[in-house]
């Protein structure tokens, strides 16, 4: 069973969801709302009969806006090897990006994590947590003090009156990281899984122009380990490429490399498409070219439209650029529903949902 969990309208998720159940049949996907926001721990802690349902033996907790080749399997092993009761995955990284991240300090004789710290001022170590973690069913326990602390911390800080000590009794927020992970490193509970950097990757997905960078590390990472989910069609691919099979793709179209192409998508003759995500219904006409971009679903995009955005230099992406004193995507972003007319350039913009583009436009955000 996999279970989402936030505290934003299950609404939001329900055709992702339908798709899942589709493409996996045999897996249970269901979505749990927090009935406000409770922290990266607090929603664990409030749902955690729900999570223990049917007694599993260990829980794999990862963050929603992370790409990565996600090693479990190896992550597992290593966890029931040490009878651990929670496992970190990390990553080394550039040690003047370190500090951006949460970092760990791992004895490498016995991977126990000595010493956590969210986002430190000064450099501690280049091993950086990726988010995904693996417990065993008592770190419950461990939330539960956790929570307890944090009510007491507040009390004795706090100048309070009734209502607001009732109310912070009632806190279920935990943070993940410091409230449960800082605990665990000091009764050497924590251990870390450090990924492989010639075979795995990770990188954090916080904006959209990000998903660009991903795409290309999700498809290259299939051609070394598993070429059997790319595409092979009658059309030019320059791999890595990924066409969903329910999608059209003319002859002459020229695909990739790092394309994903989506659900019941169109492509029409002598398209050019690269460094690019199409999703659902994506409607491209002939001769049209998607470079550095994300169309969104139900995209229609014109006859000898260009739709494009500044090329990534590195698998993570800039957030943004500057132009004349003001911050521009770095990418082009096209929202659900977007139509561009033939014949005109859509250069480094977002688009926003259902918006009709009849004349060329570059550096701006389109509302």
């Amino acid at each position: 069973e996999i279970l989402l969990m936030g505290f934003y309208e299950e609404r939001i998720f329900d055709r992702f969801l339908d798709d899942l159940r589709n493409e996996f049949p045999q897996i249970a996907f269901r979505y749990l709302r927090e009935y406000r926001a409770l922290g990266t721990g607090g929603g664990l802690q409030h749902f955690s009969s729900e999570l223990l349902r049917g007694n599993p033996a260990h829980l794999f907790v990862m963050n929603a806006d992370i790409a990565s080749s996600f090693p479990l399997r190896e992550m597992l092993v290593d966890h029931q090897a040490r009878s651990a009761l929670a496992t970190v995955l990390g990553i080394e990284t550039d040690r003047s990006e370190a500090r951006q991240f949460g970092c760990l300090v791992v004895d490498p004789e016995t991977a126990a994590v000595k010493h956590f710290v969210e986002k430190p001022e000064t450099f501690i170590s280049n091993v950086i947590s990726c988010g995904v973690y693996l417990f065993n069913p008592p770190i419950f326990d461990v939330m539960s003090e956790a929570i307890a602390a944090r009510r007491a911390t507040l009390q004795d800080e706090l100048a309070l009156d009734a209502e607001d000590v009732q109310a912070s009794q009632q806190d279920e927020r935990v943070n993940l990281e410091v409230d449960v992970l800082s605990r665990l490193t000091a009764t050497g509970q924590l251990f870390a899984h450090v990924c492989v950097p010639q075979i795995d990757f990770w990188m954090q997905i916080k904006t959209p122009t990000s998903t660009i960078p991903a795409n290309r590390q999700y498809l290259q990472y299939f051609r070394e380990h598993a070429p059997r989910k790319l595409s092979r069609t009658e059309a030019e691919l320059i791999s890595p490429v990924y066409v969903h099979p329910s999608a059209t793709v003319h002859p002459t179209a020229r695909i990739g490399p790092n394309v994903s192409i989506g659900p019941r998508c169109t492509i029409g003759k002598g398209v050019r498409v690269r460094d690019a995500i199409l999703l659902d219904q994506v409607d491209v006409k002939n001769d049209a070219a998607v470079l550095s971009a994300v169309v969104g679903w139900e995209g229609k995009i014109g006859a000898w439209c260009r739709v494009e955005g500044a090329p990534a230099e590195s698998n993570q992406a800039n957030e943004h650029a500057t132009h004349k004193g003001m911050k521009i995507p770095t990418a082009t972003i096209l929202g659900k529903n977007v139509t561009l007319a033939n014949e005109i350039a859509v250069r480094n913009c977002i688009v926003m949902p259902h918006k009709e583009i009849k004349t060329s436009c570059h550096n701006e955000i389109l509302m």
